[in-house]
């Protein structure tokens, strides 16, 4: 049996290939995967980026920022983005996403993880697009 934690992500998983509140993206270079990214609350008050992977050979190629952007302009509105602030190159990643989407119209907080006290709060960027 797994365990709690892994039986979360594979509901999430399981939402974003059959809920219609969520959207699930493969990035791909030629014919091959290279990342991913699940959004949900679709219809919600902002849509969250629930999870967004590149892998290691892809990063740093300009693709990351190509297929966020890409998958944000599927969805306009209202857009929450969470991170680790211990992740630089996400810190990084997602302060220039939302700068060159947004402007400086954008805002950071940190929020406490839900039920999980031992894990450092997550970075939320906010912004907003049309």
């Amino acid at each position: 049996m797994g365990t709690p934690h892994a039986i979360a992500r594979s509901d999430r998983l399981r939402s974003a290939f059959e809920d219609d509140d969520w959207a699930a993206y493969l990035f791909t270079s030629g014919d091959r995967p290279v990342g991913f990214s699940f959004v949900r609350a679709l219809s919600g008050p902002a849509r969250v980026l629930n999870s967004f992977f590149v892998v290691r050979g892809a990063r740093r190629s300009g693709i990351g920022m190509k297929v966020v952007r890409e998958v944000i302009s599927r969805h306009p509105g209202p857009w929450k983005i969470a991170f680790q602030d211990s992740n630089t190159a996400a810190v990084t990643f997602w302060r220039r996403v939302a700068t060159e989407i947004a402007g400086d119209a954008w805002t950071e907080d940190r929020l406490p993880v839900p039920n999980r006290p031992d894990v450092p709060p997550d970075v939320w960027i906010s912004f907003t697009t049309a």
